[in-house]
């Protein structure tokens, strides 16, 4: 008889549960919004979200707040959404560090990305531009994978640090191409810059927002940029998949919450961004940046969150990449 009683009981326990989180879901939002950034103000992550969440909070209803929270290579921002109650009021703004660190810090992470996070909606996507020294004497892809074949360990690529998206970029055509070039970290992507227009280094991945003024005043030499189609800013410069290799290292925006929160908030939150990313006054803002609107759904976003994981772990193992 006892049993036949605590069935019931769980029963009504459950459905009281589960009625609570229908009708938060069905009230979100009726308090602000915070976004955490992992970065200082003024960076590209910071200027992506502040241009988007006026218009994000207007559809919302409240207020879309922008904290920044940077450190420890974005782990101090992302643990403190990771650690955030799951109801869709605290999320995180990140590009694609937050997806690099789980195969960069392995156990040093103080949370597991993939268990902890789920994603909301991928913001944003930027092509990687493979840059070269005028100097150097390759003119297109294929003549600089030839020439650095020929003579493997004595080329540089120089980056803005170890783990960065373009050391990551490099490493992975390095694994595409079969070549070998050794790559050269700076403190910094804009002292990598320097060091290719200076022939410090012969070449680099980078931004094509940051490169476009250097490759038009002859100072740098585009080779190839990633993506599937040329880049409109750019489109003298063919695209890796053009020569025949794959090379898919674009970078990438995402906002994230912390796993638990109820796909009907997902889901409005990614609507609103959705709808803020393809604004056309947004749409122009972002193309002057080099950004390419996304927007896409919960669902969407997760498989890539997760693939892009998975891809950035794999290079990392095989370039037996050492976290800093």
């Amino acid at each position: 008889m006892k049993s036949m009683l605590v069935a019931p009981t769980l029963c009504i326990a459950f459905a009281l549960a589960f009625s609570s989180g229908v009708v938060s879901a069905q009230k979100f939002p009726d308090q602000p919004i915070t976004i955490v950034t992992p970065y200082a103000p003024g960076g590209g992550t910071d200027i992506l979200v502040r241009i988007l969440a006026p218009m994000a909070g207007k559809i919302l209803g409240q207020a879309v707040v922008v904290e920044n929270k940077p450190g420890a290579s974005t782990m101090i921002g992302t643990e403190q959404v990771v650690r955030a109650k799951p109801d869709g009021y605290t999320l995180l703004a990140a590009d694609s560090a937050v997806l690099i660190n789980p195969g960069l810090y392995k156990s040093k992470l103080p949370y597991d990305t993939k268990k902890s996070l789920q994603g909301v909606t991928m913001l944003a996507s930027a092509p990687v531009i493979l840059l070269t020294n005028p100097a150097f004497p390759p003119k297109d892809l294929k003549a600089l994978i030839a020439l650095t074949k020929s003579e493997p360990g004595k080329f540089n690529f120089g980056s803005g640090g170890i783990g960065s998206s373009p050391h990551l970029a490099g490493e992975l055509f390095k694994l595409k191409a079969g070549v070998d070039i050794v790559h050269v970290p700076y403190n910094g992507t804009s002292l990598g810059v320097n060091a290719v227009v200076g022939g410090q280094v012969q070449m680099m991945f980078g931004g094509i927002s940051s490169a476009r003024q250097l490759v038009q005043s002859g100072k740098l030499r585009a080779i190839a940029v990633t993506g599937d189609k040329r880049n409109a800013s750019m489109p003298d410069v063919p695209t890796f998949a053009e020569s025949g290799l794959d090379v898919d290292a674009n970078s990438y925006w995402g906002l994230y919450a912390p796993v638990g929160v109820p796909l009907p908030v997902l889901d409005a939150v990614s609507q609103a961004f959705a709808r803020a990313l393809h604004d056309p006054d947004n749409i122009k803002k972002l193309s002057d940046l080099g950004y390419t609107p996304i927007g896409n759904s919960p669902q969407e976003h997760a498989r890539q969150m997760h693939a892009m994981i998975d891809l950035w772990r794999t290079v990392i193992d095989k370039a037996n990449v050492q976290s800093p």
